[in-house]
């Protein structure tokens, strides 16, 4: 046997069977049968059947090891660490080694059956006193330098080969490569667990930045404890996935076969409710999606086709139908830059006019003073000739008054004379000079008529002033009438030449559901007394009860009425209504009926732009312009109201069993008609309903005999 002791220590020792001996930090325990006996911060005791006494490993093989260390891995012994693998016992504080050796001190036991005694390692004898780490492991039989000095000898053991070390060997040999077949496969493992774990960290970090979940987005649905948005939709799981979760989707051939969409809130309903398979088909009679059993149950014999073809289909159709709607966008688009145009035109060609108007009536202003200032000329003749005459009349009296005033003085002279003589003397002369200037007794009264004069100017004035009012207006008025004279907008339908023949009128329900229409009322319009439910598609007449509405320009503030907001313009239109309640009002009117007056104007029985239909709890009667047509015609729940814009023509019908003419008016449209209701006394109520729906509110008197009293206004 060969010895080596060296305080620097701490090589590995060889392959071989030698003895290693010191307090070193012992190396890996050699393949061979070689003895480690020492202190060291255990080195692995020898692969064969060697002993391992204090720090060092238990050999694998069928060694001793005693101590702390670890038993070898064979069938050995390990006393004071836990036991081998294969067989071994441990005695000590070390653990058995995986052979069949003994471990004996305080390290650990080869891998094989080789005796370690101490914390040496190896098939040279390796001695040190120095702790640290080993260099590289010695070759059989070999040199092994560290920091100590390391020589080789061949053992004792070597010379006496322990007969269980074939064995052990061959176990040793297969143990390695287990660990060469398993390595590759664990490195493989810890790859992949790495570069999942750097996606599964990319994936967080893209979740960071994602924005945060809104009301309208798709949640995936294997993301339980933190939704997460979804990336895609499967229809074949019926599942919305998320970036992490789509991943086998994407990756694991199994699922290629499976339907990915963008997220579908409703991914639910692509399953069938009654079979629970996934609705693949389509029925072309019912316009509806069927599974694979729907087909040879309630929808036998119907065609179906595949859901892709059927939207191929479809969607071939919408682009013609949205091909048509974009010229007919276009066309109306046209029509209202065109009315936009006419717009100025009208304020244009009306300014012109309203030029004319005051020139004319300067003109006319100007006569009128004409014949004023002649008529006042006359008026002032009479009053001159009428003053000079008065005048005349004056001075001449005047003139006599002075001169019987004059005669009269020299009549008082006289009779102031004493002497008689002289008194009769100067008499004779005065009267020989005198001339009679005594006046008659006159009466000066005034024959005052020119009120005559004031009866003719008025009464010319009213009637060139009738005359002329009666002439401007009726003459104006008839050429404003005259589609061949005035102003307004005219529209003419544009019509293929495949609907270019005029459609038959429609006689049976069916036929006016052809031209039914979808109607609300329109809360902006609503009197204060009137209360929308039903998604405004019901009003109810709830006076003295008030509802907070906004004061708007829209709003009737006297009738209580409403107004729906929808209109008819060109075409056909039908609409049905629920009445209930005496005092109900359904028609039509044009959206400039005045909102906020009083007068009869504002209502829809009071002008010549509304026509309507009124249930008086006895009776139906007709208004138009204020005028009343009582209707003799059998009591009905539901009104239908037909409109042929084109030709002039509105029609009420009673619907409650067979479409029933109540009334119908014949008249011409200027503008769009708005569905009307007037609902003047309380619990009235009036409920537009869809075309075919069942009745819903009570009729308003009981059935009377029926009448043919439909009337044509």
């Amino acid at each position: 046997m060969a010895d080596c002791v060296d305080s620097a220590g701490a090589a590995a020792g060889g392959a071989g069977g030698g003895e290693a001996t010191g307090g070193g930090a012992g190396g890996a325990g050699g393949g061979g049968g070689g003895e480690a006996t020492g202190g060291g911060a255990g080195g692995a005791g020898g692969g064969g059947g060697g002993e391992a006494t204090g720090g060092g490993a238990g050999g694998a093989g069928g060694g001793e090891a005693t101590g702390g260390g670890e038993g070898g891995a064979g069938g050995g012994e390990a006393t004071g660490g836990a036991g081998g693998a294969e067989g071994g016992e441990a005695t000590g504080g070390g653990e058995g080694g995986a052979g069949g050796g003994e471990a004996t001190g305080g390290g650990e036991g080869g891998a094989e059956g080789g005796e370690a005694t101490g914390g040496g390692a190896g098939a040279g004898e390796t001695t040190g006193a120095a702790e640290g780490g080993g260099g590289g492991a010695g070759g059989a039989g070999g040199e092994a330098p560290g920091a100590a000095k390391v020589l080789e000898a061949e053992s004792k053991e070597e010379q006496s080969p322990d007969p269980r070390t074939g064995e052990e060997t061959k176990i040793l040999e297969d143990l390695k490569e287990s660990e060469t077949l398993e390595k590759p496969k664990e490195e493989k493992e810890e790859a992949q667990e790495e570069e999942e774990k750097e996606e599964e960290k990319e994936d967080s970090q893209e979740e960071d930045l994602e924005e945060p979940l809104g009301p309208d987005d798709v949640v995936c649905d294997s993301c339980i404890e933190s939704p997460r948005r979804a990336l895609k939709s499967c229809l074949t799981c019926l599942v919305s996935y998320c970036r992490v979760h789509l991943r086998p989707h994407l990756e694991n051939p199994k699922f290629q076969s499976h339907r990915l969409l963008e997220p579908l809130r409703d991914i639910e309903r692509r399953t069938c409710e009654s079979h629970k398979w996934p609705l693949e088909l389509f029925c072309s009679a019912d316009g509806c999606c069927l599974c694979q059993d729907c087909v040879t149950e309630e929808h036998r014999g119907h065609q179906t086709l595949r859901v892709e073809e059927a939207r191929g289909r479809i969607e071939k159709e919408l682009r013609g139908k949205q091909s048509e709607m974009v010229k007919t966008l276009t066309a109306a688009e046209n029509a209202i830059s065109k009315l936009q145009l006419n717009t100025v035109s009208i304020q244009h060609s009306v300014m012109e006019v309203r030029a004319v108007i005051d020139s004319q009536f300067e003109e006319l202003q100007a006569v009128v003073q004409r014949a004023k200032a002649e008529v006042t000329e006359v008026l002032e003749a009479e009053e001159k000739q009428a003053l000079r005459q008065a005048e005349g009349i004056r001075v001449h009296l005047e003139q006599r008054c002075s001169e019987l005033k004059k005669t009269q003085a020299q009549m008082e002279k006289l009779s102031k004379h004493q002497n008689d003589v002289d008194f009769l003397q100067e008499y004779s002369e005065w009267k020989r000079d005198w001339t009679d200037v005594s006046l008659p007794g006159v009466y000066i009264g005034l024959m005052d008529r020119l009120h005559s004069f004031s009866s003719v100017v008025t009464d010319v004035t009213q009637t060139h002033c009738a005359a002329l009012v009666a002439s401007y207006l009726h003459k104006v008025q008839e050429t404003c009438r005259n589609d061949k004279m005035g102003i307004k907008t005219t529209v003419h339908r544009m019509i293929a030449t495949k609907q270019n023949m005029s459609l038959p009128d429609p006689l049976s329900r069916t036929d006016f559901f052809k031209y039914s229409a979808q109607l609300s009322f329109d809360g902006d319009t609503a009197h204060r007394f009137l209360r929308l439910t039903e998604e405004n598609r019901k009003v109810t007449n709830t006076t003295p009860w008030q509802h907070p509405y906004p004061d708007l320009p829209e709003r009737f503030d006297n009738w209580r009425q409403v107004l729906a907001s929808e209109s008819f313009y060109l075409g056909r239109h039908y609409f049905e209504a629920d009445i209930s309640g005496e005092g109900t009002h359904v028609g039509v009117t044009c959206k400039c009926i005045d909102r906020k007056g009083s007068e009869s104007n504002s209502c829809i029985t009071g002008n010549n732009f509304s026509w309507c239909l009124q249930w008086n709890g006895r009776s139906f009667s007709a208004w138009h312009s204020g005028v009343e047509t009582p209707l003799n015609v059998e009591k009905v729940t539901r009104v239908g109201v037909y409109v042929d814009y084109t030709r002039g023509l509105l029609a009420f019908y009673g619907v409650d069993q067979d479409m029933a003419l109540i009334h119908q008016y014949k008249a011409e449209f200027l503008e769009p008609l708005y569905p009307a209701f007037w609902l003047s006394k309380k619990e009235n109520v009036v409920a537009l309903v869809a075309p075919g729906e069942p009745l819903l509110l009570k009729s308003p008197s009981p059935p009377t005999s029926p009448a043919n009293g439909a009337v044509v206004s």
